[in-house]
């Protein structure tokens, strides 16, 4: 378990090795967006709508541009009047009449309409900060404001936010066999239901947004440094669909991200306008979002309302599964707004079960909110929490331990390749292992025990299980693009072995927490037999590294690792054809391990950074291969990979008070091959903080006005270290079996699987079906005084 882990010294594969990015970042040397200034650099301010929904009737900059200090104001319909593109959805989702999705014009700053509240529809700049603010306040709008859509579950009968889409509905989406899945209800023993929510959530990264614009008039070149996670997509479209600048003449640079957890791979109206902006003054242009402008316009998590059912025989087997979502778009489609609640939940809905008919029906729906897309989990979480709600539901409905009623239903080893009734082919898997291993370390036997010793404390204890899986490497693109991404899914990644035998490796794939920085050199020294402190990671600038397409859906190891493997892999072809030539054989002759290049049945060898001298002073060389020591690969992925593993909470309840207290947790997951586990275990760790979060803590609440209640750390709880349990993290391992790495991503599991166990400790230990997220001391304390 994680306590037991320390750094051995050891850098290979599977070693614990401390995270060398830690030092600059704990010692107050990162090196982030709002650490870099230009000379001469203007500063930036956003005017945003008051308003959810309000027709602008006219901008008046005149009191602004007399602010000294302010140099110019510039609003959204100059955008347009420059033929700025709207900011565009990522992915093409069809209605389940074939029909095309409706999509909502996204101007990068409001021209016409202002549709949230936070919504930027003007930017001063001025001298300093304080010129820009102050000129922020004096441009005057004049609003008409017009009808709003806020509620979720009213938004498909409300009047229409956008002329053209009837209903506020985007798309009416669906998965699976309708007609089976009727017919597996109409002959089931006994039926489970359930309404569930899945609450907003607000990312709140520690580091806020940031951009610095500049351009070149000599040259024409732009340079836009932003807190990305994606800085290539970032660019590709901000060239060929916003149409700012060409795309050889836009480099994005993403340098150190204090994290992103899905919030930053968008592509936003901030940096857009920045950019922009930059051109039109001629100077470089800063913008750094302040906490309030961050709760209020960068996109949110989460936000569904499900009714789910069911089915099962007399035995307890899964025979059906009937889905039905609502899920809040907010007021435009995100980057991958449209992906989440449809490919990235539904085809997870059969979790590690058996289940042999499932259908799910999706609406996405406007309204008057802030966008709603990615979030740590990313539509998994969601999927998650309905099969594990209801699961949990039916074990009590039926009688059952809630451990046995998974079992019997679980995907067997066995049974691997296992074709879903939502589209996916899980790989590989053995379920029962981490539900067992779990089961021990919780010490399940003796819960009653414990729970009786709460009793005697005046306090109720609960435990509550959760079996999830996730679809993770987000790839591969031939699939994805025909789902309606798009852009391709693969991962780009350089390795170049310098004269002097250190190495320099580019990869495509963008760190911001993960630590790829040391996973990264630990593949590479693992492969090439490289000392692991000779090897640095360079990502994040599309100046410096051909295309890629950044972090997100763990798939950063599985794909963007798979890349290194790949180009590691051309490496070693190359130097054995090199050491063939100077040792006089064939390469069909030479091996190559631990970094060495040895002519079989001799003595004879050479270690790979002779080889690399050698490519780069070609004295004694293959007269057909060209010199140099230096390898590119793009890695695009056959399938998906699908972590899986079991989470179980165990929770205490203050009856007098309705505080839910998180007692234990244990996470044993099934990642696949362990690159390092220290970091494996810390994603975890974060992962459950924050699934903790959206249990007990966290909720974006508007009113029926539109305006953000939950717009600041007052009023928006987040978990702190003395809310939470030492967790206990384990993990049993399945390869993946279609990358080279065999591994499967572990960033996103901890916030998958904790919610669900979590809720269903609370709904056990107070003896109740439901409650919905976040199970507030308000919301407990209620459910008490009504079910003591």
């Amino acid at each position: 378990m994680s306590e037991a882990l320390e750094d051995t010294g050891e850098t290979g594969i599977g070693a614990p090795v401390r995270r060398r990015e830690d030092l600059r970042f704990i010692t107050g040397n990162g090196n982030y967006t709002d650490d870099l200034n230009q000379p001469g650099q203007l500063y930036a301010v956003f005017c945003r709508s008051p308003y959810p929904r309000a027709r602008i009737d006219g901008i008046d900059c005149d009191d602004a541009l007399a602010v000294p200090g302010v140099v110019a104001v510039y609003t959204g319909q100059q955008m347009v009047d420059d033929g700025i593109g709207d900011l565009p959805c990522g992915w093409m989702v069809k209605s389940k009449d074939g029909a095309d999705m409706l999509s909502s014009p996204h101007p990068p700053m409001a021209a016409t309409v202002a549709n949230y509240v936070g919504e930027p529809y003007a930017l001063v700049v001025a001298e300093s900060l304080q010129a820009a603010k102050q000129g922020a306040e004096s441009v005057y709008a004049d609003f008409t404001e017009l009808h709003v859509v806020v509620d979720l579950a009213t938004a498909t009968a409300s009047d229409e936010i956008y002329e053209g889409i009837p209903n506020n509905l985007a798309y009416t989406w669906a998965l699976g066999d309708e007609d089976a899945t009727r017919m597996a209800f109409a002959k089931a023993a006994h039926v489970t239901t359930m309404d569930l929510t899945n609450n907003r959530l607000i990312p709140n990264a520690i580091e806020p947004r940031a951009c610095l614009g500049m351009f070149e008039s000599a040259t024409g070149d732009y340079t836009l440094y932003t807190t990305s996670q994606n800085p290539g997509l970032e660019r590709l479209v901000l060239s060929a669909f916003v149409q700012v600048a060409p795309e050889h003449k836009l480099r994005i640079v993403a340098p150190d991200v204090g994290g992103g957890f899905g919030s930053k791979i968008f592509i936003y109206a901030e940096e857009t306008a920045v950019i922009w902006a930059a051109a039109k003054a001629n100077r470089p242009i800063k913008w750094v979002a302040e906490r309030s402008e961050s709760f209020l316009a960068d996109a949110h998590g989460r936000d569904h309302i499900t009714h789910a059912e069911l089915a099962m025989d007399e035995m307890g087997r899964f025979t059906g599964l009937k889905v039905q979502t609502t899920a809040n778009l907010g007021a435009y489609l995100s980057t991958f707004g449209s992906s989440v609640p449809t490919y990235l939940y539904g085809t997870l809905l059969a979790g590690q079960y058996k289940t042999p008919n499932i259908y799910v029906e999706v609406q996405g729906a406007y309204t008057n909110t802030a966008p709603v897309d990615a979030y740590r989990g990313a539509g998994r979480p969601e999927a998650t929490y309905v099969v594990e709600r209801i699961v949990e539901q039916a074990a009590r409905e039926l009688g059952k331990d809630p451990a046995d009623l998974r079992r019997m239903n679980m995907i067997q080893p066995e049974e691997f390749p296992y074709e879903t009734p939502v589209a996916l082919v899980y790989d590989t898997g053995n379920y029962e292992a981490s539900l067992d291993k779990a089961l021990d370390i919780i010490d399940y036997a003796g819960f009653e025990a414990r729970r009786a010793a709460a009793a005697e404390q005046g306090k109720r204890r609960g435990i509550g299980f959760a079996c999830y899986i996730e679809a993770c490497g987000l790839a591969p693109s031939k699939l994805a693009i025909e789902l309606g991404a798009g852009v391709g899914l693969y991962e780009s990644g350089e390795i170049r072995v310098n004269p002097t035998g250190s190495v320099s490796v580019f990869t495509g794939s963008h760190s911001h927490g993960q630590g790829h920085e040391t996973t990264f050199a630990q593949v590479v020294s693992d492969k090439l037999g490289i000392n692991y402190d000779d090897i640095d990671i360079i990502h994040g600038d599309t100046g410096r590294m051909d295309f890629g397409l950044g972090t997100y859906g763990s798939r950063s190891l599985a794909v963007g690792g798979s890349a290194l493997v790949a180009a590691a892999d051309k490496l070693i072809e190359k130097g054995k054809k090199i050491a063939a030539h100077m040792m006089q054989a064939t390469p069909e002759q030479v091996t190559f391990e631990d970094g060495q290049f040895t002519l079989q049945d001799s003595n004879q060898s050479m270690s790979i950074q002779e080889v690399a001298f050698a490519s780069y002073v070609p004295a004694d060389y293959p007269e057909d291969l060209e010199p140099g020591f230096a390898e590119k690969a793009f890695y695009d992925p056959n399938n998906f990979t699908y972590p899986a593993g079991t989470h179980i909470a165990e929770v205490e309840v203050d009856i007098e008070t309705g505080v839910v207290s998180l007692e234990d947790f244990v996470a044993v997951d099934d990642f696949g091959h362990i690159i390092n586990p220290l970091i494996v275990h810390g994603q975890v760790h974060g992962g459950v903080a924050q699934g903790a979060g959206q249990a007990i803590m966290e909720h974006g609440i508007y009113d029926e006005y539109g305006q953000l209640q939950t717009g600041s750390m007052m009023d928006y709880t987040m978990p702190r270290a003395d809310d939470l349990p030492d967790f206990k993290v384990d993990t049993t391992v399945t390869p993946c079996t279609h990358n080279p790495l065999g591994v499967k991503g572990c960033g996103e599991a901890g916030a998958i699987g904790s919610p669900a166990a979590i809720m269903n400790a609370i709904t056990h230990a107070l003896g109740i079906k439901d409650i919905s997220m976040p199970a507030t001391p308000e919301k407990v304390w209620r459910a008490i005084g009504g079910n003591s």
